[in-house]
């Protein structure tokens, strides 16, 4: 190996005075450090093109908000079902229970993860795989295909039902003490395994620990309910949905999506993931019997078109992107061009490489998802802006929703779920007829999960 060489005083003599000859480096230092870089950074002139209307755009209910808990993929999957209930009852507004979902995931993942770690038991526990297994077994993230699974299985329920807890709105000390029991476990199973113990005596040992992971969910959440009654009454105040149900029976009455009608798109072109195939990411996913995720790449032309479809339906989109990046977060506004980051420090800071080596330099990935429920168009059809709605609460940005420049999506939103009715034809078969590509665990397209 060639030897390090270190900063020496001389260097940093030149480069403190270089930056103070500058006027400009002076005036940036001081305005900095008082307000912070994005605050100095904002561009006035840009942020006042964000606008309230939009051409096509979908009646949402009240804003949700996720608090302190990482679950943006369940409040976005639940957001796009319960317009399906208001408009079907015609309500004034409608929330369908997130601890619910989150209960479930939790039980779930904690088994996805000792199967894992089972499967692995002959790998060493420094190696990558089993590290990684280890890094985040139960984190609050997920994807649409998982939130898919646990519908599936579960059902969904009013959130009357199943309230808010102060562990579902604030998940730390959930996630990390149920961590560190299912980290203990994975130590017995594979001390067991080298003493001798085969796999099925590794699953028993495996169940008893699921018995304990139920005791601690129920602890902090809540049980979950096995059947309730409802009670909704529609803009006139008329009885529209009475009755008792069992989580499934109201998911079918009270929503009715049916959910292998959707499907995921991304948007990833890095030199792994060719376009019009499908791929997979090894070892994500909750529930072990649905099995995984299944994504076609397709260029971000086509998740735009197929987006806009769906809206001009009426149905919002489900999406997952970047959130942080370029983005205003006080006004709500994702824009390339909002912020003058280059232009504050000097020198290029935000360029330097395409979307491709974001995501190979590990500068971008899936952080966040969110919903859009409207888009404005230019006179050719093409999308100029899009408007989002976010799970961060009414007092958030906008009332609640976002505003997203085209060229952004460009860059950072990495996925969309639509319908297949919205894809073109021969996407639709590829979804369904190529054999996906399975990607590593690490793989960016599987952040929003961790």
């Amino acid at each position: 190996m060639n030897s390090f060489e270190s900063v020496t005083p001389e260097d940093i003599g030149r480069a403190s005075q270089s930056f103070f000859s500058d006027r400009a480096n002076v005036v940036a230092k001081n305005a900095v450090t008082a307000k912070g870089v994005r605050a100095v950074a904002r561009v006035p002139e840009r942020a006042a093109q964000n606008t309230t209307v939009f051409d096509v755009e979908v009646k949402a209910g009240g804003r949700t908000d996720q608090k302190r808990s990482g679950r943006c993929w369940m409040f976005a999957s639940l957001n796009t079902m319960r317009m399906r209930t208001i408009e079907r009852f015609g309500l004034k507004d409608f929330e369908l229970s997130q601890a619910y979902p989150l209960f479930w995931d939790k039980l779930e993942k904690s088994n996805w993860f000792f199967e894992n770690i089972i499967d692995t038991v002959d790998q060493p526990v420094s190696g990558r795989l089993v590290s990684f297994l280890l890094t985040d077994p139960v984190s609050d993230g997920g994807q649409w295909d998982m939130f898919k699974a646990l519908v599936k299985k579960y059902g969904v329920v009013p959130k009357e039902a199943m309230p808010e807890s102060a562990s579902s709105s604030n998940t730390r000390d959930l996630d990390g003490y149920l961590t560190r029991f299912l980290r203990a476990t994975a130590h017995r199973l594979r001390s067991s395994y080298e003493a001798g113990a085969d796999v099925a005596e590794l699953r028993v040992a495996k169940k008893d620990a699921m018995a304990k992971v139920y005791a601690m969910l129920v602890t902090c959440l809540g049980e979950p309910p096995a059947r309730f009654d409802v009670r909704l009454r529609d803009k006139d105040d008329k009885l529209a949905l009475a009755g008792s149900f069992t989580p499934q029976e109201f998911y079918q009455q009270a929503v009715g999506l049916n959910l292998d009608d959707y499907v995921s798109l991304i948007s990833a072109p890095t030199a792994d993931k060719p376009f019009g195939r499908t791929y997979t990411v090894s070892r994500l996913g909750n529930v072990v019997e649905a099995g995984g995720v299944r994504y076609l790449n397709l260029p971000p032309e086509a998740l735009k078109q197929a987006a806009i479809r769906q809206l001009k339906a009426g149905l919002p989109v489900w999406f997952g992107c970047d959130v942080d990046q370029s983005f205003i977060q006080e006004e709500g506004i994702m824009d390339l061009d909002a912020l003058a980051i280059d232009q504050l420090f000097g020198f290029e800071v935000m360029g330097g490489f395409d979307k491709a080596a974001r995501l190979d330099y590990g500068e971008s990935l899936m952080t966040h998802a969110m919903v859009l429920e409207g888009v404005n168009l230019s006179e050719e059809g093409r999308p100029t802006l899009w408007k989002v709605e976010n799970s961060w609460g009414k007092d958030h940005a906008k009332d609640g929703f976002d505003t997203l420049a085209d060229t952004w999506f460009d860059e950072y939103v990495y996925q969309v779920v639509v319908d297949r009715a919205h894809l073109e034809p021969a996407d639709a078969e590829a979804f369904d007829s190529i054999e996906p590509i399975v990607l590593e665990p690490w793989d960016p397209m599987g952040a929003l999960a961790r």
